[in-house]
């Protein structure tokens, strides 16, 4: 008897970590789904995975557009929750608390979202990870914020393996990863950052979205792994 193809929903996986994440598990043969809010985003990488892959566009900040798309998906097996933030960087002295309050509704809240709306059709025997950062690992200056915007998901995953079982809740904690998440930064300030994290981290290197994308491919396959906190970073939190 042929077993089943697993199916894989990524959402945000137009770009970045989640793109990388959909290519790695379209190597491992499963079926993927990739979402994200701008259609033209989603297309490019539609392209650059060779068409391989399903692709729906709605906004993952809207409950209503999120309870739609799992309504319509019906079962897969594994949810990959890539949606991610900026909100809540620089000194605590001058942070401003209500950008911080708009990052939980930009990642946090969406996360939280997609899961919950997935919960009826996802298989239990499957897995669903989030995407947290090492931020909130990390004991550095500049980053309360948005470490506690992250902690908020790590906080959630043990508790969540427990309450969900026997669905599989993880997360990784990825540090700082050449990813167009750092665009707000000009070419000449991003490659200064990069070689000062570089530096500092164990590896000798920042991280690349596959370092990553390796790390989640893991934990959708790890049936014996829940509760767990991935922390993907080259050894960055031993020396920040």
């Amino acid at each position: 008897m042929t077993e089943k193809t697993q199916h894989a929903v990524i959402v945000g996986g137009s770009s970045g970590i989640g793109l990388a994440t959909a290519k790695r598990l379209l190597g491992l043969g499963m079926k993927v789904t990739i979402t994200g809010r701008n259609q033209e985003r989603l297309k490019g990488a539609w392209h650059s995975l060779g068409g391989a892959v399903e692709t729906a566009a709605f906004d993952a900040t809207e409950p209503e557009e999120v309870r739609q798309f799992f309504a319509r998906l019906g079962t897969f097996d594994h949810l990959v929750l890539a949606v991610s933030g900026g909100k809540g960087l620089g000194p605590f002295e001058t942070l401003d608390l209500t950008d911080m309050s708009s990052g939980l509704d930009e990642k946090v809240r969406p996360q939280l979202s997609c899961l919950q709306a997935a919960l009826p059709t996802l298989n239990k025997g499957g897995s669903v990870t989030f995407i947290s950062a090492v931020s909130a690992q990390l004991s550095a200056p500049g980053v309360a914020g948005i470490a506690a915007i992250n902690g908020m998901l790590l906080t959630v995953v043990p508790i969540l393996a427990v309450e969900l079982k026997p669905l599989r809740v993880n997360a990784v904690a990825p540090g700082v990863i050449d990813t167009p998440w750092w665009d707000f930064l000009h070419d000449e300030q991003r490659r200064a950052v990069f070689a000062e994290y570089a530096g500092k981290t164990p590896v000798g290197r920042i991280g690349r979205a596959e370092d990553v994308a390796d790390a989640i491919a893991f934990l959708t396959s790890a049936s014996f792994v829940t509760g767990q906190v991935l922390t993907c970073d080259g050894g960055l939190r031993f020396a920040a």
